[in-house]
């Protein structure tokens, strides 16, 4: 007769541990998607994102819109990966390296230059599609519109073009102003030639500008007493997505120093700043995320030209031009694609 063993609670202890580890294991491998039934993996858009999710929920919700255009349902046909920046821009870089090292089927980098700079030098053979609203050409992005070869296509707007004619309509605004102010992001690669535009423009106004740099928040309430302090006053915002995503901040800054001001996005006078005059995102980011999902069907960027939305928008308040003492000229009003009132 075979002698018993002595029990072991040690060993059974650790057989007991080893159970629940591997069925812990299979739960977590069957939640995956695809993983049950032997159904493929979702493919993954990986989200290079300039800020945080909150400011970018329209834009994210045109980018969605676009995807499901071209048959892609986050959750139920793509997954999305997203990494945010949280407006620390120089994060961008290690950001779309680490969606890179992630092998997502497409990289999506909307919100401007800094993005799609950042995503074109983390890979040459992922896809990428940006949405700015520059030049993708002057900048390096691509090499051709119709053409873009490489790995790299897009969305652009004109918003970026169109800087100095929110200094014309400033002064068409406020006549009697000599001098503007005029706030930029110095990290930006389309300031300079912002500048540059705005420069020529008040050469031809007869107006001269006081530029301000701009690297953080903290920076906007100088530039607004400065601003207030030139009486009468005038503050133009160039084209820059920090700008863009912080409109309330900026309205409300704009209303406590009497300032009349424009901005690129209509988030800036529908929060109560007196103008805007630049592109409309919706559109761009839902024709950025029709985009990904072709690219997801099997077309390559390269074969994909770059789409430029030529539809630009001027949106007045004339509550908060009430508020500041300016009367708007009816030739000012009269193109205006929308009236605050």
């Amino acid at each position: 007769m075979t002698p018993q063993r002595p029990f072991d609670r040690r060993g059974l202890l650790f057989r007991q541990a080893n159970r629940r580890d591997v069925i812990a294991g299979l739960a977590t491998a069957l939640a995956l998607p695809g993983a049950a039934g032997g159904q493929p993996a979702l493919p993954v858009v990986g989200y290079l994102g300039p800020e945080s999710p909150e400011p970018f929920a329209s834009r994210l919700a045109a980018f969605r819109e676009g995807l499901a255009e071209a048959g892609f349902v986050e959750g139920r046909d793509v997954a999305i990966d997203f990494r945010w920046a949280d407006g620390h821009y120089e994060r961008l870089p290690g950001l779309a390296r680490d969606l890179v090292a992630r092998r997502v089927a497409v990289l999506a980098a909307p919100g401007g230059a800094p993005t799609a700079l950042a995503a074109k030098a983390a890979t040459a053979t992922i896809p990428i599609v940006f949405e700015m609203g520059g030049d993708p050409v002057a900048l390096g992005v691509v090499q051709d519109l119709a053409r873009p070869r490489g790995n790299v296509t897009g969305v652009s707007s004109l918003s970026v073009e169109v800087s100095r004619k929110r200094l014309e309509f400033l002064h068409e605004a406020v006549p009697s102003a000599a001098t503007m102010a005029v706030a930029y992001n110095p990290t930006s690669p389309t300031a300079p030639g912002q500048l540059r535009s705005l420069h020529e423009a008040a050469e031809t106004l007869g107006v001269r500008l006081r530029t301000s740099p701009i690297g953080s928040e903290a920076e906007f309430e100088p530039v607004f007493a400065g601003a207030a302090g030139l009486r009468p006053a005038g503050l133009v915002f160039t084209s820059d997505p920090y700008f863009a995503l912080r409109s309330r901040r900026l309205a409300a800054l704009a209303r406590r120093h009497a300032v009349p001001a424009v901005t690129q996005t209509r988030d800036f006078p529908l929060a109560g700043g007196l103008m805007s005059y630049g592109g409309d995102f919706t559109q761009t980011h839902r024709l950025a995320g029709l985009y990904a999902g072709r690219v997801l069907k099997g077309e390559r960027p390269s074969d994909l030209p770059v789409q430029l939305v030529t539809k630009v928008e001027l949106f007045v308040n004339l509550q908060a031009a009430a508020a500041l003492g300016v009367t708007v000229p009816p030739g000012l009003l009269g193109s205006a694609d929308t009236v605050i009132e």
